[in-house]
């Protein structure tokens, strides 16, 4: 019974790895991805905050959904057949079967563990599900800016005292550090994407994308 319980918890971490995977695609971070993953196939569950970047997406609560039926399957197998190794193992062959689930579960971690390993897995996995219509799909507008990360929008009012006025486009950003200026909202007019050489205007409320904390100091002076 030993055999059925290793492969088993091999299959369990390649799955849970596989749904991390499928979940960064969706477009959470790589740690976020990982806890999610081991989290529903464990049962074990997260915050509320976490588990609002699942249900408010249809292909991740189809992802956990799948991690938890498969979880609770695994560690049904696990436990029987376990219980079912030890209890029938009597005199000698019982420190055995102990000793060779342990380092069967060392070896599995070890493999799985392995950066080539992972790289190659990931690889494949990635490969397949980029087929997949389910991905191919706008994301949750909170993940694609990594909002939950530092990051995201505001919008500054140019003033007539403004270092900005009458600056143009690429010389905002240039100047300003890493920002993104996605568009600019001008009397009634919303000009979305400006191009380079459009130049910024008193009365102008532009749309700007980057670290919160860098924006605030940034235009903290505006």
């Amino acid at each position: 019974f030993i055999l059925p319980v290793l492969i088993t918890i091999l299959i369990s971490f390649l799955v849970v790895r596989a749904a991390a995977i499928a979940l960064m695609m969706t477009g959470l971070d790589r740690k976020r991805a990982i806890f999610q993953a081991l989290s529903s196939f464990t049962g074990t569950g997260f915050t509320t905050k976490e588990a609002e970047l699942v249900i408010n997406h249809p292909t991740r609560r189809k992802i956990v959904s799948w991690l938890m039926i498969l979880g609770n399957a695994g560690f049904v197998t696990v436990i029987v057949a376990a219980t079912s190794s030890l209890v029938s193992s009597k005199g000698y062959t019982l420190p055995i079967d102990v000793i060779l689930l342990i380092g069967g579960i060392v070896l599995i971690y070890k493999i799985v563990s392995h950066k080539e390993f992972v790289r190659k897995f990931e690889g494949y996995i990635e490969n397949k599900l980029v087929k997949a219509e389910a991905f191919v799909e706008e994301g949750v507008v909170e993940d694609l800016l990594h909002l939950f990360e530092g990051y995201g929008l505001i919008k500054a009012i140019i003033k007539e005292d403004s270092p900005l006025l009458n600056k143009n486009i690429s010389e905002c950003t240039s100047c300003k550090g890493k920002v993104l200026i996605l568009g600019i909202e001008r009397e009634k007019s919303w000009l979305p994407v400006p191009g380079e050489d459009e130049k910024i205007q008193a009365g102008d409320r532009i749309v700007i994308y980057g670290n919160l904390n860098e924006l605030k100091n940034i235009f903290k002076e505006d």
